[in-house]
């Protein structure tokens, strides 16, 4: 596995997509993974796994806590050597904290110098509706070279069930990153 990205899951609503972007980006890449406090509250809320149970399913993925601000992916030097970075779900507040260079932990210091060194950077934004403060910190980190991805759910390809509204939205996420898959169908047009 020579392509590397960093995963993160903050405690925005969702983690059924940052937990499934886990096992497909960890199954065709190395992973590096950060997971928030607040992320570790809402897997057990919604997925009802423990941390313990969540980290185990994962054995092949680094993971460091929100607090090591030593951590590798902390530095440009060796973040640049990232294909990407991705934060699924992405909390309103850690997007508040990123558009304004505000470091409280190791996935605002990440996002940052993937902002600095260039490395894409994916931002999957679960919350809604928005406010005019969540619309400003989307377009602040866009103009910084983020791409801003709400989980949004096409309809096109008829999903049938919640896992299949899932898997487009981490499909989507996936097409950012220059990852292949086949987790959606894709549109064919419906021309003559």
């Amino acid at each position: 596995m020579s392509e590397r990205f960093v995963l993160c899951i903050t405690g925005a609503s969702g983690s059924v997509y940052g937990y499934r972007a886990l096992q497909v980006l960890s199954e065709a890449a190395q992973v590096d993974a950060v997971i928030s406090s607040a992320g570790f509250t809402v897997i057990k809320e919604e997925l009802g796994k423990s941390r313990e149970e969540f980290l185990k399913e994962f054995p092949s993925v680094n993971f460091y806590g929100e607090g090591e601000l030593t951590a590798p992916v902390a530095s440009g030097s060796s973040l640049v050597k990232y294909r990407g970075v991705v934060v699924i779900p992405c909390s309103m507040s850690t997007l508040g904290n990123v558009a304004n260079g505000v470091n409280n932990n190791l996935i605002h210091r990440i996002c940052e110098v993937a902002l600095k060194e260039r490395v894409k950077l994916v931002m999957v934004v679960r919350e809604m509706p928005y406010s005019r403060v969540h619309l400003e910190n989307m377009l602040k980190v866009t103009d910084a070279g983020a791409i801003v991805l709400p989980a949004s759910p096409g309809f096109y390809h008829r999903p049938r069930s919640v896992e299949e509204m899932v898997d487009f939205v981490v499909g989507k996420v996936l097409d950012q990153l220059g990852v292949e898959h086949s987790l959606y169908k894709r549109w064919k047009g419906g021309g003559k």
